[in-house]
């Protein structure tokens, strides 16, 4: 088994963004319902945290995500992702909610970002860290 050594970079109701330095990841997890303001807020503490850590692939954990945020899928397709990739930005493995919305609100968002190379999709967080680490 992997030990592992993770520092708390930011936690509030809606997210906690954990440094994990012997993964090499950053672990993104998101919390409850989401709407265009936290999703914004929190994606950009994310793009600064990535760089901040020099760490540039994401474990983004919607497991517990509610519902829909469709608001933001725009900004995240259009503006958020194209500066992540532009930082340097390398893997991002979206663990999807078991919430049909937010579900759908993941997918309208890769799929408007013309499905970037760097985004994977999975059901579960254990096949997500598998990929991650199959990319060092």
């Amino acid at each position: 088994m992997r030990r592992t050594r993770t520092q708390l970079l930011y936690r509030d109701n809606t997210i906690a963004i954990e440094f994990n330095q012997m993964e090499e990841w950053l672990y993104v997890n998101w919390r409850g319902y989401q709407n265009y303001d936290s999703v914004v807020t929190g994606c950009e503490r994310i793009l600064r945290f990535m760089k901040d850590t020099a760490c540039y692939r994401i474990l983004n954990d919607n497991t517990h995500v509610e519902g829909q945020w469709s608001a933001a899928l725009r900004w995240l397709a259009e503006e958020w992702f194209p500066e992540m990739e532009k930082q340097g930005l390398k893997l991002f493995a979206w663990v999807y909610s078991p919430s049909v919305l937010s579900r759908l609100s993941a997918d309208k968002t890769v799929k408007l970002a013309d499905y970037p190379s760097y985004i994977q999709a999975f059901e579960d967080i254990e096949p997500a860290k598998d990929w991650l680490r199959s990319h060092l």
